[in-house]
């Protein structure tokens, strides 16, 4: 619950974590939109977790299946909060329609 709340905190306002809109139905709204926001990131986390699971087990990695409860999709530092977004060209996509996952050699995964 405490990494939820910090997620929820995060992409509110990049961290500030306060609503300043006067009306309870005005607040409801932005409070559903961030819920909503939130709700997507673990949804992207969580396909794209299980995605690394499958092609490790592919490649012969063993996972132990005890342990996967003891992961939880709620990070965000791979996801932009800042509002600074660049669409230079549309992502590269494997045949299946998502994204590559990185690997220990990409440089960005060090």
């Amino acid at each position: 619950m405490k990494s939820h709340n910090a997620l929820a905190r995060a992409v509110c306002f990049h961290r500030l974590g306060r609503i300043h809109d006067r009306t309870p139905e005005s607040r409801q709204h932005r409070a559903g939109g961030l819920n909503l926001v939130v709700a997507a990131i673990i949804l992207w986390n969580t396909v794209y977790m299980q995605r690394a699971i499958t092609i490790l087990r592919a490649r012969g990695e063993t996972i132990d299946d005890g342990l996967l409860g003891f992961l939880a999709p709620l990070g965000w530092q791979h996801i932009n909060l800042t509002g600074d977004y660049l669409w230079s060209a549309p992502p590269k996509l494997e045949a299946d329609g998502y994204r590559r996952l990185r690997t220990t050699t990409d440089p960005i995964a060090a």
